[in-house]
């Protein structure tokens, strides 16, 4: 009786915690439970990171640094909604941003969950929703 009570409550933690993950800009980005923490993640459930270099609603990664760190590129016809909003590029296409914050997926990322990019350089960080 008590394995089956143990067993039950721990079905219940996993659903609860799969039902506060959260599907924003048409499931473009979604928050996923990291070590405890709701990190957004894109589609692809790779975490998403943000650049200390960045303005709010401008990005500073071209080039050799968006091959490292590519943006979190909006779907043409993608709409800001709430606290995330479309960051102009330089090269025309757009990419998401939580408050202001442009988001970024990290290459040596090998599969869901990883958050090998926080503290690189000390200028990257996962981004985490508040």
């Amino acid at each position: 009786m008590k394995l089956a009570l143990t067993l039950g409550a721990a079905a219940l933690a996993l659903f609860a915690t799969a039902a506060m993950a959260e599907d924003y800009v048409g499931g473009a980005i979604k928050t996923m439970d990291i070590a405890g923490k709701q990190v957004l993640v894109g589609a692809n459930d790779m975490t998403l990171y943000t650049f200390d270099k960045d303005a709010a609603g401008v990005t500073n990664c071209y080039d050799k640094c968006a091959e490292n760190w590519p943006p979190a590129i909006a779907d043409a016809g993608a709409k800001a909604e709430g606290d995330f909003t479309l960051v102009d590029r330089t090269d025309g296409s757009k990419m998401w941003a939580y408050k202001g914050k442009p988001l970024y997926f990290w290459v040596k990322d090998q599969k869901p969950g990883d958050t090998t990019g926080d503290m690189v350089g000390e200028v990257w960080h996962t981004a985490y929703e508040e």
